[in-house]
């Protein structure tokens, strides 16, 4: 009992200096990336008009709901029934060069100052997804999302579904500082080399109707991808 209880303390402590530096690294790349960030803003308008930022609601911690933002990296353009067309022909240029470089998530810095994202942790995906979990599954809200997980450095988008959701769960149940700057470490090291990074987010499939065909149900065709 006293060995559980000296566990949940380090954890405890683990998790409130994660959350200390979280915001004051968060603060001080803002303001060190800002001119850079102005540069980028400044291209998006040029080549896609407003808005720069594209915003979404997406799950955080105990699936509450917060404002999730990227650099805007894709047209409004639509077909002649007048729906958009898939993401890779919206895709421009700067788009691609962006996630590439992963610069298109340095938006997601405000997040984690406010609190609602941490640098570390799994990945925030849609709030549509949430029905479809498994009870083990529901596990990566128990954290705060991150910008790069576990999931990130192992494989990305080409993972399947159940493995990139079992790295979330593998995360939280052995989540530490180590761990954080391990990840932390091979994710610049990956954005350095541009390894595991697929611009076209589309080619992993919808969680949601995945799981739909998997449990043998109707397949909601408004669900986006």
């Amino acid at each position: 009992m006293n060995e559980e209880f000296m566990g949940l303390e380090l954890l405890n402590f683990s998790i409130f200096i994660k959350y200390l530096c979280d915001r004051i690294i968060a603060a001080i790349a803002l303001i060190i990336l800002s001119p850079v960030m102005l540069v980028i803003a400044i291209a998006i308008y040029l080549k896609m008009g407003s808005p720069v930022i594209f915003t979404q609601e997406r799950p955080g911690k105990d699936t509450h709901l917060f404002t999730c933002y990227k650099f805007r990296t894709m047209t409004d353009m639509r077909g002649a029934n007048g729906e958009l067309l898939p993401d890779a022909e919206r895709l421009t240029n700067l788009g691609k060069f962006l996630r590439k470089t992963s610069l298109d998530e340095l938006p997601q810095l405000w997040s984690v100052l406010k609190g609602d994202m941490s640098f570390i942790g799994p990945r925030p995906l849609l709030v549509q997804y949430l029905p479809y979990y498994s009870e083990r599954e529901r596990q990566r809200h128990s954290v705060l999302p991150g910008i790069t997980g576990l999931a990130q450095i192992n494989g990305r988008n080409k993972l399947r579904w159940e493995d990139r959701l079992e790295l979330d769960i593998q995360y939280v149940e052995k989540q530490s500082l180590a761990l954080d700057i391990y990840i932390l470490f091979i994710t610049v090291w990956k954005v350095v080399i541009r390894s595991g990074v697929d611009i076209d987010t589309s080619l992993e499939g919808n969680f949601a109707k995945c799981r739909q065909q998997q449990l043998g149900l109707p397949i909601d065709l408004d669900l986006k991808n």
